[in-house]
């Protein structure tokens, strides 16, 4: 265990220190954007700030003192929680963002409970079907791939609202809505892992320990979920880690599709206003999600597979 603990604390602290990059890497590329945030934001009549607002939070963020002090006194709030004020309402960063976060996250823990489900049914067609059906489900993974997520989204809200009348458009937060909009993301996210799966399960079906097992009249179904299943599903649990930033990215792209309030919808608002504080917040967050899933993936990896080493964490696909 001291092996595995000391493996542990270096990941976690490769973590931390990726955040904090993150987060600096941010406030530079926001402070070298064309505009003043005061001029634009807080001084548009339309916004209705007073000059007592403005003052409180210029002071706030020190817009007034030099890009160092402002990033030293940023970063010294983010560690301490505090995501900032929004310029354009006022309000708390954390409050609108746990105000529309649930939305998102319902929408994302969906989406990957279906490309899960999605993509091991495709694998597991291809490798127990016969073969003019099984050859034709690993084309699927890239007609997945090749088709654009709107587009899926578009139809499907053709069809199943438009056309059927399953959901109403309006009802963007429904369960049979939600379940369409996790769907159209469900559908790429599920190519990636599947190709993953699919490859590695023709790697395990050619070593010897399965040729011996089907020597000895195991049936090809037995054969899947009793050998060949665990060994090739490991590298999932790195993909899976992986396409958490691909969710959270194209759940931006279907929120707007199906026009459900989430962060994509915060995003976009954010962009046209030029709410730098919620831009950046958002940025930070996706950041931490990301990290944080996969440092979890990086513990649990040698904890299923005794094979992987500490010093490294194994490549995606390295047994295909």
């Amino acid at each position: 265990m001291s092996g595995y603990g000391g493996f542990a604390l270096r990941r976690a602290g490769q973590a931390v220190v990726v955040v904090l990059l993150t987060y600096v890497f941010t406030f530079w590329v926001i402070s070298v954007l064309p505009g003043d945030p005061v001029t634009t934001t807080l001084r548009n009549p339309q916004n209705g700030f007073t000059e007592e607002e403005i003052a409180r939070i210029v002071s706030y963020y020190g817009l007034d003192r030099p890009v160092l002090v402002q990033l030293w006194e940023s970063l010294s709030r983010f560690v301490t929680g505090d995501l900032g004020v929004s310029l354009r309402s006022n309000r708390s960063v954390a409050d609108m963002i746990g105000e529309v976060l649930p939305s998102t996250l319902v929408l994302a823990a969906a989406s990957l409970t279906i490309a899960v489900v999605l993509s091991f049914a495709i694998a597991f067609g291809v490798h127990y079907l016969p073969r003019p059906f099984s050859t034709a489900l690993r084309s699927v993974p890239s007609l997945f791939l090749s088709v654009p997520g709107f587009l899926v989204g578009l139809l499907l809200i053709q069809v199943f609202s438009f056309g059927l009348g399953l959901f109403r458009a309006i009802d963007t937060d429904g369960p049979v809505a939600t379940f369409f909009a996790a769907l159209t993301l469900g559908i790429w996210v599920s190519a990636q892992i599947a190709e993953v799966l699919i490859a590695n399960l023709d790697h395990e079906a050619a070593q010897e320990y399965a040729g011996v097992a089907r020597s000895r009249g195991l049936g090809r179904l037995r054969m899947l979920l009793k050998h060949l299943l665990k060994p090739s599903s490991l590298p999932v649990v790195t993909v899976l880690a992986l396409m958490i930033g691909e969710v959270l990215g194209g759940a931006v792209i279907t929120e707007a599709v199906f026009g459900r309030t989430g962060i994509g919808n915060l995003v976009e608002r954010s962009v046209a206003s030029q709410d730098l504080p919620v831009l950046q917040a958002v940025v930070t967050l996706a950041a931490v999600v990301f990290v944080v899933v996969n440092l979890l993936a990086d513990l649990v990896y040698p904890l299923l597979d005794p094979r992987v080493t500490l010093q490294a964490r194994p490549e995606v696909g390295a047994n295909a």
